[in-house]
Protein backbone atom coordinates (compact mmCIF):
# COMPACT_ATOMS: atom_id res chain seq x y z
CA UNK A 1 0.00 0.00 0.00
CA UNK A 2 1.32 3.55 -1.09
CA UNK A 3 1.93 5.60 2.18
CA UNK A 4 1.22 9.38 2.25
CA UNK A 5 5.01 10.06 2.30
CA UNK A 6 5.21 8.41 -0.84
CA UNK A 7 2.83 9.99 -2.27
CA UNK A 8 4.21 13.39 -1.70
CA UNK A 9 7.60 12.45 -2.94
CA UNK A 10 5.67 11.68 -6.30
CA UNK A 11 3.92 14.87 -6.27
CA UNK A 12 6.83 17.27 -5.40
CA UNK A 13 8.04 18.11 -8.95
CA UNK A 14 4.19 18.70 -9.88
CA UNK A 15 2.84 20.31 -6.95
CA UNK A 16 5.70 22.86 -7.05
CA UNK A 17 5.16 23.77 -11.09
CA UNK A 18 1.66 24.84 -9.42
CA UNK A 19 2.24 27.34 -7.09
CA UNK A 20 4.27 30.71 -7.53
CA UNK A 21 7.92 31.08 -6.52
CA UNK A 22 6.70 33.26 -3.36
CA UNK A 23 4.05 30.65 -2.53
CA UNK A 24 6.67 27.74 -2.35
CA UNK A 25 9.00 30.04 -0.53
CA UNK A 26 6.27 30.49 1.95
CA UNK A 27 5.85 26.62 1.75
CA UNK A 28 9.55 25.93 2.58
CA UNK A 29 9.85 28.32 5.25
CA UNK A 30 6.64 26.61 7.34
CA UNK A 31 7.90 23.24 7.13
CA UNK A 32 11.16 24.18 8.32
CA UNK A 33 9.31 25.89 11.18
CA UNK A 34 7.50 22.42 11.34
CA UNK A 35 10.52 20.76 11.97
CA UNK A 36 12.22 23.29 14.34
CA UNK A 37 9.37 22.82 16.64
CA UNK A 38 9.87 19.22 16.74
CA UNK A 39 13.47 19.54 17.11
CA UNK A 40 12.83 22.08 20.53
CA UNK A 41 10.24 19.55 21.60
CA UNK A 42 7.03 21.43 21.01
CA UNK A 43 5.01 19.05 19.30
CA UNK A 44 1.66 16.89 20.22
CA UNK A 45 1.89 13.30 18.01
CA UNK A 46 0.61 14.73 14.83
CA UNK A 47 -1.90 18.00 16.43
CA UNK A 48 -1.76 21.46 17.03
CA UNK A 49 -1.22 23.30 14.03
CA UNK A 50 1.41 26.19 12.28
CA UNK A 51 -0.17 28.46 9.10
CA UNK A 52 1.30 31.03 7.09
CA UNK A 53 -0.79 33.21 4.76
CA UNK A 54 -0.07 32.46 0.91
CA UNK A 55 1.54 36.20 -0.44
CA UNK A 56 -0.52 37.68 -2.51
CA UNK A 57 -3.67 36.02 -1.22
CA UNK A 58 -4.86 37.40 1.94
CA UNK A 59 -7.78 35.13 2.37
CA UNK A 60 -6.01 31.76 1.71
CA UNK A 61 -3.30 29.98 4.24
CA UNK A 62 -1.43 27.15 4.35
CA UNK A 63 -1.35 24.61 7.36
CA UNK A 64 -0.32 20.77 8.02
CA UNK A 65 -2.05 17.75 6.59
CA UNK A 66 -3.92 16.19 9.97
CA UNK A 67 -2.00 13.25 10.42
CA UNK A 68 1.85 13.97 9.47
CA UNK A 69 4.27 14.35 12.66
CA UNK A 70 5.84 17.92 12.73
CA UNK A 71 9.07 16.38 11.87
CA UNK A 72 7.80 14.95 8.61
CA UNK A 73 6.50 18.11 7.18
CA UNK A 74 7.65 19.15 3.89
CA UNK A 75 6.90 21.88 1.74
CA UNK A 76 4.75 19.45 -0.81
CA UNK A 77 2.56 18.22 2.35
CA UNK A 78 1.17 21.56 3.57
CA UNK A 79 -2.96 22.21 2.63
CA UNK A 80 -3.94 25.52 0.93
CA UNK A 81 -6.76 26.64 2.29
CA UNK A 82 -9.25 29.76 2.51
CA UNK A 83 -11.02 31.43 5.50
CA UNK A 84 -14.01 29.21 4.75
CA UNK A 85 -12.34 26.12 5.25
CA UNK A 86 -12.38 25.02 1.80
CA UNK A 87 -9.36 23.33 0.79
CA UNK A 88 -8.02 25.19 -2.28
CA UNK A 89 -4.73 22.93 -3.08
CA UNK A 90 -4.57 19.36 -1.66
CA UNK A 91 -0.97 17.75 -1.82
CA UNK A 92 -2.67 14.24 -1.96
CA UNK A 93 -1.70 12.57 1.69
CA UNK A 94 -4.61 11.66 2.10
CA UNK A 95 -5.34 13.26 5.37
CA UNK A 96 -7.66 16.40 5.52
CA UNK A 97 -6.77 19.45 8.21
CA UNK A 98 -7.84 19.46 11.82
CA UNK A 99 -10.83 21.27 12.24
CA UNK A 100 -9.93 22.83 15.26
CA UNK A 101 -7.02 24.21 13.71
CA UNK A 102 -9.04 25.60 10.89
CA UNK A 103 -11.24 27.58 13.74
CA UNK A 104 -8.32 28.95 15.38
CA UNK A 105 -6.29 30.25 12.87
CA UNK A 106 -9.03 31.39 9.91
CA UNK A 107 -9.73 33.77 13.22
CA UNK A 108 -6.47 35.31 14.13
CA UNK A 109 -5.94 35.17 10.03
CA UNK A 110 -9.06 36.78 9.01
CA UNK A 111 -9.18 39.42 12.06
CA UNK A 112 -5.11 40.28 12.06
CA UNK A 113 -4.23 41.78 8.21
CA UNK A 114 -0.75 42.37 10.01
CA UNK A 115 -0.31 38.90 10.33
CA UNK A 116 1.32 36.37 8.11
CA UNK A 117 2.28 33.03 10.40
CA UNK A 118 0.48 31.63 13.61
CA UNK A 119 1.53 29.21 15.83
CA UNK A 120 -0.14 27.16 18.44
CA UNK A 121 0.92 24.33 20.94
CA UNK A 122 -0.23 22.28 23.87
CA UNK A 123 3.67 21.87 25.80
CA UNK A 124 3.77 20.41 28.93
CA UNK A 125 5.31 24.20 30.37
CA UNK A 126 2.77 26.05 28.46
CA UNK A 127 -0.10 24.11 29.90
CA UNK A 128 0.83 24.09 33.42
CA UNK A 129 1.20 28.45 33.02
CA UNK A 130 -2.13 28.43 31.14
CA UNK A 131 -3.71 26.64 34.14
CA UNK A 132 -2.05 29.39 36.47
CA UNK A 133 -4.65 31.86 37.62
CA UNK A 134 -1.76 34.50 38.02
CA UNK A 135 -1.04 34.08 34.06
CA UNK A 136 2.53 34.70 33.15
CA UNK A 137 4.49 36.48 35.39
CA UNK A 138 7.58 38.62 34.43
CA UNK A 139 10.09 36.81 36.27
CA UNK A 140 13.06 37.19 34.12
CA UNK A 141 13.75 39.11 31.23
CA UNK A 142 12.65 36.17 29.00
CA UNK A 143 9.46 36.63 30.20
CA UNK A 144 9.50 40.33 30.96
CA UNK A 145 9.16 40.39 26.50
CA UNK A 146 5.38 39.59 27.46
CA UNK A 147 4.55 41.67 29.78
CA UNK A 148 1.32 44.11 29.12
CA UNK A 149 1.58 42.39 25.56
CA UNK A 150 -0.32 38.93 25.84
CA UNK A 151 -3.87 37.99 25.71
CA UNK A 152 -5.90 34.97 27.86
CA UNK A 153 -8.67 33.07 26.25
CA UNK A 154 -11.06 30.93 28.69
CA UNK A 155 -11.20 27.59 28.19
CA UNK A 156 -14.58 26.81 25.67
CA UNK A 157 -14.17 23.15 25.34
CA UNK A 158 -11.85 21.75 21.99
CA UNK A 159 -12.08 24.56 19.07
CA UNK A 160 -14.51 23.46 17.12
CA UNK A 161 -17.65 26.18 17.05
CA UNK A 162 -17.00 28.91 14.53
CA UNK A 163 -18.72 31.80 16.87
CA UNK A 164 -15.73 30.92 18.90
CA UNK A 165 -13.40 32.83 16.60
CA UNK A 166 -15.14 36.03 17.46
CA UNK A 167 -14.26 35.61 21.49
CA UNK A 168 -10.51 34.20 19.78
CA UNK A 169 -10.04 37.57 17.96
CA UNK A 170 -11.33 39.87 20.86
CA UNK A 171 -9.21 38.37 23.77
CA UNK A 172 -6.26 38.32 21.32
CA UNK A 173 -6.67 41.99 20.90
CA UNK A 174 -3.21 43.67 19.13
CA UNK A 175 -0.78 41.24 20.82
CA UNK A 176 1.06 38.95 19.15
CA UNK A 177 0.58 36.21 22.15
CA UNK A 178 -1.64 34.86 23.77
CA UNK A 179 -2.54 32.02 26.24
CA UNK A 180 -5.27 29.89 26.16
CA UNK A 181 -6.77 29.14 29.59
CA UNK A 182 -6.22 25.21 30.59
CA UNK A 183 -5.30 24.50 26.89
CA UNK A 184 -2.00 25.72 25.80
CA UNK A 185 0.13 28.67 23.48
CA UNK A 186 -0.53 30.82 20.48
CA UNK A 187 1.94 33.45 19.06
CA UNK A 188 1.34 35.03 15.65
CA UNK A 189 4.28 36.90 13.95
CA UNK A 190 4.61 39.85 11.00
CA UNK A 191 5.91 36.22 9.38
CA UNK A 192 7.35 32.80 10.08
CA UNK A 193 10.35 34.19 11.63
CA UNK A 194 9.06 36.26 14.15
CA UNK A 195 6.29 33.95 15.23
CA UNK A 196 8.55 31.06 15.65
CA UNK A 197 10.80 33.23 17.87
CA UNK A 198 7.65 34.47 19.86
CA UNK A 199 6.90 31.02 20.76
CA UNK A 200 10.39 29.80 21.62
CA UNK A 201 10.76 32.79 23.84
CA UNK A 202 7.02 31.97 25.54
CA UNK A 203 7.83 28.61 25.62
CA UNK A 204 10.88 29.40 27.73
CA UNK A 205 9.12 31.80 29.52
CA UNK A 206 6.48 29.67 30.58
CA UNK A 207 9.44 26.75 31.67
CA UNK A 208 10.90 29.28 33.54
CA UNK A 209 7.83 29.90 35.38
CA UNK A 210 7.48 26.49 36.51
CA UNK A 211 10.79 25.95 37.92
CA UNK A 212 10.44 28.64 40.15
CA UNK A 213 6.85 28.05 41.67
CA UNK A 214 8.24 24.64 41.94
CA UNK A 215 11.51 26.08 44.37
CA UNK A 216 8.55 26.93 46.34
CA UNK A 217 10.34 30.24 47.23
CA UNK A 218 9.25 33.81 47.58
CA UNK A 219 9.41 35.72 44.03
CA UNK A 220 11.49 38.70 43.32
CA UNK A 221 9.59 40.71 40.56
CA UNK A 222 10.85 44.03 38.92
CA UNK A 223 9.19 47.29 38.97
CA UNK A 224 6.27 47.55 36.98
CA UNK A 225 8.59 50.75 35.14
CA UNK A 226 10.99 48.38 34.41
CA UNK A 227 9.12 45.67 32.93
CA UNK A 228 7.52 47.77 30.77
CA UNK A 229 10.70 49.47 29.77
CA UNK A 230 12.05 46.08 29.12
CA UNK A 231 9.12 44.67 27.02
CA UNK A 232 8.67 47.62 24.70
CA UNK A 233 12.57 47.04 23.63
CA UNK A 234 11.18 43.46 21.88
CA UNK A 235 7.89 45.61 20.46
CA UNK A 236 8.60 44.82 16.46
CA UNK A 237 8.78 48.47 15.75
CA UNK A 238 11.19 49.76 18.22
CA UNK A 239 14.74 47.97 17.32
CA UNK A 240 14.12 45.12 15.13
CA UNK A 241 11.54 42.34 14.26
CA UNK A 242 13.31 39.60 16.38
CA UNK A 243 13.50 36.15 14.38
CA UNK A 244 14.57 37.48 11.39
CA UNK A 245 17.91 37.79 11.94
CA UNK A 246 18.16 34.59 13.62
CA UNK A 247 16.39 32.35 10.80
CA UNK A 248 19.37 31.63 8.12
CA UNK A 249 20.83 29.98 11.65
CA UNK A 250 17.70 28.35 12.53
CA UNK A 251 17.55 27.07 8.79
CA UNK A 252 21.03 25.71 9.26
CA UNK A 253 19.74 23.64 12.58
CA UNK A 254 17.37 22.16 10.35
CA UNK A 255 19.54 21.62 7.49
CA UNK A 256 21.93 19.32 9.90
CA UNK A 257 19.62 17.64 12.08
CA UNK A 258 16.71 16.76 9.43
CA UNK A 259 17.21 17.81 6.00
CA UNK A 260 14.04 17.64 2.84
CA UNK A 261 11.60 19.92 4.55
CA UNK A 262 11.99 21.92 1.04
CA UNK A 263 10.81 18.70 -0.98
Amino acid sequence: METALNVISRQQATLRDQVSSEEWEARVNLAACYRLMALYGMTDLIYNHISARVPGHPDQFLINSYGLRYNEMTASSLCKIDHEGNILLDPGTGYGINQAGFVIHSAVHEARPDVDCVIHTHTRAGMAVSAMKCGLLPIAQTSMRFHNRVGYHDYEGVALDLDERARLVADLGPHYAMILRNHGLLTCGLNIAHAFNLMYWLENACKVQVDVMNASSELQLPPEEVCEKTAKLYDPDVRRVYGEMEWQAMLRQVDEANPGYDQ
